[in-house]
């Protein structure tokens, strides 16, 4: 049988019988993965720790009838420790995670990969506040899918911005006279700091006033839920602390 080998994200884990489990990988080059790992629920097993969520392996696998069959592990990111210590950081994962595993094969990209590394592992390393990460991490894995917010012009009509109204099943930001009655109305400081976690500029981001980062988180969160189709069970958990500062 041929194997391979690929950079992979781990996503999710089940049981199967008493030793092995069933992993679900976001990988580098092959997309989405579910490989068997036999006998990593062992003790003696030598690679179980690098087959957990959130964790970042070089893993050599071969083709199975149904399922691959993992075959080696070695750690690339082994951020899992560092994010399973802090609860704001446990759950902004789960989420990003829950997210990478909903999205189709076709969308599997080397992009979202690299995308979903660097969110855990700046979440790991505790360099902004977790829900504003997982914010930029929703935003940027929903252009990627080709479903990016109008954040400037009128996502009907693309009238100049900026717009007052923003709706999920509206594309984004719409001007006054394509918004339906009862749209929700967005400030101009919300939609700025949209743009700011959508672009990577987390100066911007780290001093947004808490209003603002709650505003964002609960537009950011309606918008990917939109096009997900289905909720984020994860996101139910999530909290949005302060400040990065207040920590």
């Amino acid at each position: 049988m041929p194997t391979y080998r690929d950079e992979a994200v781990i996503l999710r884990t089940h049981k199967l019988g008493e030793a092995d489990r069933i992993v679900t990988m976001l990988s580098r080059r092959n997309g989405k993965i579910r490989a068997v790992a036999k006998g990593v629920r062992r003790t003696s097993s030598k690679f179980g720790s690098r087959l957990e969520p959130f964790m970042v392996a070089d893993v050599q696998m071969y083709k199975g009838r149904t399922l691959d069959i993992v075959q080696q592990a070695d750690s690339l990111g082994a951020y899992g420790a560092d994010i399973a210590i802090d609860y704001e950081r446990f759950t902004a994962a789960s989420a990003m995670v829950e997210t990478a595993d909903r999205l189709n094969e076709a969308e599997a990209t080397s992009e979202q990969y690299l995308l979903l590394v660097g969110g855990l592992r700046s979440l790991s390393r505790g360099e902004h506040a977790a829900r504003s990460i997982l914010d930029s991490y929703l935003l940027r894995v929903m252009a990627l899918s080709g479903w990016a917010p109008a954040l400037d012009d009128c996502a009907r009509c693309g009238a100049p911005g900026p717009h007052r109204h923003f709706g999920a099943q509206l594309g984004g930001s719409v001007c006054d006279s394509c918004a339906p009655a009862g749209s929700p109305r967005i400030s101009s400081s919300t939609l700025g700091l949209l743009r700011a976690l959508m672009g990577g500029q987390w100066e911007t981001v780290d001093a947004a006033s808490p209003p603002d980062l709650a505003a964002a988180s609960g537009t950011v969160a309606a918008y990917a839920q939109w096009h997900l189709e289905r909720g984020i069970r994860s996101l139910e958990h999530v909290t949005h602390p302060p400040s990065i500062g207040a920590r």
